[in-house]
């Protein structure tokens, strides 16, 4: 049992080249529980451990369904996959930090379709000068859907509210907004139910060459035991939540410490810290020319996080009685329509090459600089929206 347990901790922790990052996570609950380090630098340790942790929790995932069969583990694997974005929203809504909590959703959304994708094509393109680079339209016009029905419930919300005079809105419209986020946020978890059952069961053959040319890169057995992955699964699960609560008490602190805005934090740097075992696994596919696996990645994840992870904490506000709604303003909501627009025209051809990489990547550079320079008025606003 002994020689088990370190083969077992051998394998969750060095077995991803983010192992390098791990000290970070000791560091982080060190130096808050004794408070020898700034709150910038328990923000700035607290997110570097994040990056491993959501990538170790992808991989026990896995193992899992390996013990559970294909429907069993695609449905843990589309609800565990952003796992870290979701408890971070969590700890969010519970400080009430709307703002940061709408933002870092946003701003995962933004990075899978422009920086994960774009930097993914850019490097297959260039790796694979001499072939054509296809995919498989049918995913990619799936998720597309499924993204543009994610901004439809974004853009009513917004249009409600400014169609209103300021001086005629009153509380009644204040609250219509608010439930009709609500009921939005209930169509979108039908809506991606509806795309699971559509993916798991009925159409599978359209996700069929993921699979395939997953069992091709890895392993077909475990190398874990279902209950070994479970129980660190859940120890991961707990140590994500510690760190998520350091990330959202100390954002204003790293924010006024090194003069970026929390806007930038939230919609920049969580994002890509979160994404960055997604990133490294997208482009890795495409330097393969398997690009059906790099969209399977790239916009199954924005997908998952549009259409499940922001209506779910929605929903959670409902219940904790605090009135989220899915405005999340007028640049945000512009930036978001765009991307998903340029995504699929991207797409719409089924096929690639480096330029369009290029494209993608320098949209998500001008998304960035704007709220670089995007100050939010003051740090009472991010308990507002």
């Amino acid at each position: 049992m002994f020689k088990q347990f370190l083969n077992n901790l051998r394998l969750v922790f060095l077995g991803t080249k983010l192992c390098v990052l791990i000290p970070a996570i000791p560091l982080a609950i060190l130096g808050q529980c004794y408070g020898f380090m700034t709150r910038q630098w328990i923000f700035a340790l607290s997110l570097l451990g994040l990056a491993p942790l959501a990538e170790r929790m992808s991989f026990l995932t896995e193992q899992i369904a390996y013990f559970t069969g294909p429907t069993v583990g695609g449905l843990l694997n589309a609800t565990c996959g952003n796992a870290t974005e979701l408890i971070l929203a969590l700890f969010a809504l519970r400080e009430r930090k709307i703002l940061v909590l709408k933002y870092s959703l946003l701003g995962s959304v933004l990075s899978n379709l422009l920086l994960v994708l774009g930097s993914s094509l850019f490097l297959g393109g260039l790796a694979n000068l001499k072939m054509e680079q296809t995919f498989d339209r049918k995913q990619a016009d799936v998720n597309s859907l499924l993204l543009l029905l994610g901004l439809l419930c974004h853009v009513l919300p917004l249009i409600f509210g400014t169609s209103i005079e300021p001086q005629l809105l009153d509380d009644m419209d204040q609250n219509s907004v608010v439930w009709l986020s609500r009921t939005s946020g209930i169509l979108m978890l039908v809506a991606y139910g509806a795309y699971l059952f559509f993916q798991l069961r009925t159409h599978r053959q359209f996700f069929e060459a993921e699979g395939e040319d997953e069992d091709e890169l890895s392993e077909n057995e475990a190398v874990i035991g279902f209950w070994s992955a479970f129980i660190w699964l859940v120890a991961m699960t707990i140590i994500v939540a510690i760190l998520s609560e350091y990330v959202v008490g100390t954002i204003e602190a790293a924010s006024d410490s090194w003069k970026i805005s929390v806007s930038f934090i939230s919609l920049i740097l969580l994002p890509i810290v979160g994404n960055a075992a997604e990133h490294a696994g997208s482009v890795i596919f495409a330097l393969k020319n398997k690009l059906d696996i790099t969209l399977g990645v790239a916009l199954g994840s924005a997908t998952q996080i549009s259409m499940f992870v922001v209506p779910v904490s929605v929903i959670v506000a409902w219940t904790m009685g605090i009135p989220m709604d899915l405005d999340f303003g007028l640049l945000e909501t512009s930036c978001l329509g765009f991307s998903i627009i340029l995504t699929a025209f991207t797409l719409q051809d089924g096929n690639s090459h480096y330029i369009k990489g290029v494209v993608l990547c320098l949209s998500y550079a001008v998304i960035a600089a704007c709220f670089f320079f995007h100050k939010m008025p003051a740090s009472e606003s991010l308990y507002q929206r």
